[in-house]
């Protein structure tokens, strides 16, 4: 049995990145499984179709110490596309209106965060945030440029790069990632997508990814640093109503 996404006013390429994004986390050593590509053209992507089922404590676990091994499997720096995808750009956001998202291969997360996350997002999403969101966004993209929430400890990791829990489908056999935005970035950043929207019992993904690979102090305190580029995009696809959330997220950050 198959799940055919298909939209034929989609971007050129949306369907090809999605699949080598798939096969780029599907290919870490002991990682979270993605929904295997059958199929892909200009206007579908065929994947094989997934049964759902519970979530559970147990399968949590496993999900976290996955995806801990997804994220150690790598990049080729900051912002890297996944392998095989040769474009500068990639995409972000729900299929009916995905916004750009450009690839790089900085040596900083801070540099890239900035770069190509938060200011290009915080440019779309201006028209709806007041003066004082705006200056906050902009003081956290300064921070980000000069090197402060920079770890030197902190190798590129491999991300989904949009791991809400709609994106993650419970399975019989345990959890099967779906929708990527795949590139190299920060691990916390998978995690702090995780938390923003909810997701089942996360405290136990938590426990099982800390078991593989233990995060770094203050991980916590940088939850809305790294959930403000996602909130950014929101108010860019759904309105102002994420305006509050996002200056809360920047305000966290400072």
């Amino acid at each position: 049995m198959f799940h055919v996404k298909r939209d034929a006013r989609a971007p050129a390429g949306f369907f090809a990145c999605e699949a080598a994004g798939l096969r780029w986390l599907a290919a870490a050593d002991g990682g979270v499984p993605c929904a295997r590509v059958v199929a892909m053209d200009e206007q579908s992507l065929t994947l094989e179709r997934l049964t759902t089922a519970a979530p559970t404590e147990r399968a949590a676990v496993a999900f976290g110490a996955g995806l801990a091994r997804t994220h150690a499997a790598g990049a080729d720096g900051f912002g890297a596309p996944p392998q095989g995808w040769t474009a500068p750009d990639g995409f972000f956001g729900p299929l009916d209106r995905p916004l750009p998202m450009s690839y790089s291969r900085e040596a900083s997360w801070g540099r890239f965060y900035a770069t190509h996350r938060l200011r290009p997002m915080a440019e779309r999403a201006a028209p709806r945030l007041d003066a004082a969101a705006r200056d906050a966004v902009q003081a956290v993209v300064s921070r980000c440029l000069a090197g402060d929430f920079d770890d030197p400890t902190e190798e590129p990791s491999r991300l989904h790069g949009d791991l809400w829990s709609g994106n993650v489908m419970w399975t019989p056999g345990g959890v099967v990632l779906i929708d990527p935005a795949a590139h190299g970035g920060h691990r916390e950043s998978d995690l702090a997508m995780l938390a923003l929207f909810g997701c089942p019992h996360l405290d136990a993904v938590l426990d099982g990814y800390q078991s593989v690979r233990p995060l770094a102090d203050g991980w916590r305190g940088r939850v809305g640093l790294h959930q403000l580029y996602p909130l950014l995009a929101h108010v860019v696809l759904f309105g102002a109503g994420y305006a509050a959330p996002t200056e809360a997220a920047a305000r966290s950050a400072l």
